[in-house]
């Protein structure tokens, strides 16, 4: 019966293995209508039916969920057929080759290195996740910088693009330490079996002020550090010093030492008792 089979049947792999093929339901099918998916990557291999679908509100199947799938270079053929009332309704069939579909992931490690000498930054990629590509000169990119707005300094948010990059490094020559910037890239085909629509963009790098980078900054702030780090070090050891100076008893001088002993007492000590002893004696004879 014309107008039960489905329509707008679209597939899409992203995160390199993951698919998702989607679809609206016939124009003249009732609530009771359901759908079934089935698919193969050779026309040798027997048909595999979804084990992941997606449903509408009343519970009918608009889409399924596949994990695993791998391109290398394959065509995939689909069939999506359905029953209402227990009686079959129109068919669906299509081959795609899987490559065209895919949503390529975002660039990875996105980095910006901005110098004061050259008032330049280079920004570094690396190429998206694919299953099936491995080199780096399959890609070409888009790169949109955008200058941050900042009321207290009166600047405007603008941006700036750029198209059909190819390598994996670009050099923004018009950056200005007063301003803040972001950057976002994606890719897309550049001759080889990958997908001509743009890929995911990758997340904002933000980069300016705060991350630029001079050889006097970090030379100024070396300095800092190792003074720091020198008087703490000359305090830490005169504190040891007094702590080991006050356990430690100097030694004697015996040049300059206090002697208990006076000698010139002592003499008048010794002739005195001699006088005593002397008149005791007499006094004893007398009696």
């Amino acid at each position: 019966m014309n107008g039960t089979a489905i329509e707008n049947f679209v597939c899409v792999i992203f995160n390199v293995s993951f698919m998702n093929c989607t679809w609206h339901v016939g124009r003249n099918v009732s609530g009771d209508t359901q759908y079934f998916l089935y698919w193969k990557t050779s026309r040798k291999e027997d048909f595999t039916g979804c084990q992941n679908y997606i449903k509408d509100n009343y519970g009918r199947h608009t889409g399924c969920r596949f994990q695993n799938v791998t391109i290398e270079n394959k065509r995939a053929y689909f069939l999506v057929n359905g029953s209402r009332n227990g009686q079959n309704i129109q068919s669906y069939k299509k081959m795609i080759i899987l490559y065209k579909i895919e949503k390529l992931t975002p660039p990875l490690n996105v980095t910006v290195n901005c110098t004061e000498a050259s008032h330049g930054c280079e920004i570094q990629w690396q190429p998206p996740r694919t299953s099936h590509v491995k080199r780096r000169a399959c890609f070409k990119y888009e790169i949109v910088i955008e200058n941050k707005a900042d009321p207290e300094k009166n600047i405007r948010s603008t941006s700036r693009t750029e198209s059909s990059i190819t390598g994996n490094s670009y050099i923004f020559e018009s950056f200005s330490a007063e301003k803040r910037y972001s950057v976002k890239i994606r890719a897309t085909d550049n001759g080889c079996l990958v997908s001509t629509s743009w890929g995911e963009w990758s997340t904002p790098v933000e980069f300016g002020t705060s991350q630029l980078t001079s050889t006097s900054s970090y030379i100024l702030s070396l300095i800092s550090v190792l003074a720091a780090g020198l008087v703490l070090f000359l305090c830490t050891v005169r504190t040891y010093l007094k702590k080991v100076s006050a356990t430690i008893p100097w030694p004697r001088d015996p040049f300059h030492e206090h002697y208990p002993m006076d000698f010139t007492t002592e003499y008048k000590n010794q002739s005195i008792m001699h006088e005593t002893e002397d008149t005791i004696a007499i006094i004893e004879e007398v009696t």
